[in-house]
């Protein structure tokens, strides 16, 4: 079985970039798990006539859990079709951590993965990077979607598919108040709505995406996100503003996970905690930094998690 590095952290470029490649279609419970399976059993999985029977879903859904697994950096396209990266194995393979999605841990984690994929997901990152105003109507972020795009990204972009990718976005985190009539498919949650980024108000039509302390995001996960910055970054150290809005282009931990500066600082606080000898917090001048004085990657801070799970489990 062939495995290819999971994609690394990038910044965004407005020359890459991705929109409307999901068939309108969010993401949905299932999806990755399933999609992950057959891609593991058979690179081609996915191309083949049989992948609507084997996957139960039309050829538009199919489309759909394609481009799901790679927005998410569980597989990545090569030579050979679709290949599993290594957190992907790691997560849903056959000895996977959480091979059918059971732990919320691993739905923050889908969650950093997508909004960190500026060339896949575009939008996503977007809005979990860029688009800072707590409260607002789906026009006013979508309408400041399509400026960041004229602004921002080089190639000329189907302003629907840019609406549509907005619209995506708000109803992939939202929970769902179904009406009696509306089948059950479009009923069903995204796991991502779950984390409660996102919410809906019917009386005032406006939505909420607020920062606050996130007591709920693994120490795992938000490890993960910081190795992967360091990594990304080559550096001894990353000032907490840094990681609080990135002034760079790449994805900001804070502002991927919803965190305030309290919430930030208690994370990274339990993090050094956690993990001691691998991260320090100092102060200096008056700029409070994080540091990575160890040698743990990412993916051992996500084994980390998962192996002390399943300890207190037994």
């Amino acid at each position: 079985m062939s495995l290819i590095e999971s994609p690394r952290l990038t910044p965004f470029s407005g020359a890459h970039v991705s929109f409307g490649r999901h068939e309108s279609f969010p993401l949905r419970y299932g999806w990755l798990t399933k999609g992950f399976k057959e891609v593991h059993a058979n690179h081609q999985a996915l191309n083949a006539d049989d992948a609507t029977v084997r996957l139960g879903v039309g050829r538009n859904m199919v489309n759909a859990i394609r481009y799901w697994l790679r927005a998410t950096r569980m597989v990545e396209a090569d030579k050979s079709g679709l290949t599993p990266t290594a957190i992907g194995k790691k997560i849903f393979g056959p000895d996977g951590y959480d091979r059918y999605l059971e732990d919320e841990a691993t739905i923050w984690l889908i969650h950093w993965l997508l909004a960190s994929n500026p060339e896949q997901s575009t939008a996503w990152y977007w809005f979990f990077n860029h688009f800072h105003k707590p409260e607002f109507t789906s026009q006013e972020a979508i309408s400041a979607l399509v400026q960041f795009c004229q602004t921002h990204v080089t190639a000329k972009q189907a302003t629907t598919k840019i609406k549509q990718d907005g619209a995506i976005v708000l109803r992939m985190y939202v929970q769902s108040k179904a009406a009696p009539r509306t089948p059950i498919e479009e009923a069903l949650d995204s796991p991502l709505a779950t984390l409660r980024l996102i919410s809906y108000s019917s009386s005032t039509r406006r939505f909420q995406s607020r920062l606050g302390l996130r007591a709920d995001v693994p120490i795992g996960v938000l490890g993960f996100a910081v190795a992967e910055i360091f990594d990304y970054r080559k550096a001894a150290a990353i000032p907490l503003d840094e990681l609080m809005q990135s002034r760079s282009n790449l994805p900001a931990m804070g502002s991927v996970f919803r965190l305030n500066e309290s919430g930030l600082l208690a994370k990274l606080e339990e993090l050094v905690a956690k993990f001691p000898g691998e991260f320090e917090l100092r102060e200096t001048a008056g700029l409070q930094q994080l540091y990575k004085v160890g040698s743990i990657t990412a993916l051992q801070l996500l084994d980390r998690h998962y192996q002390s799970d399943m300890n207190v489990a037994a």
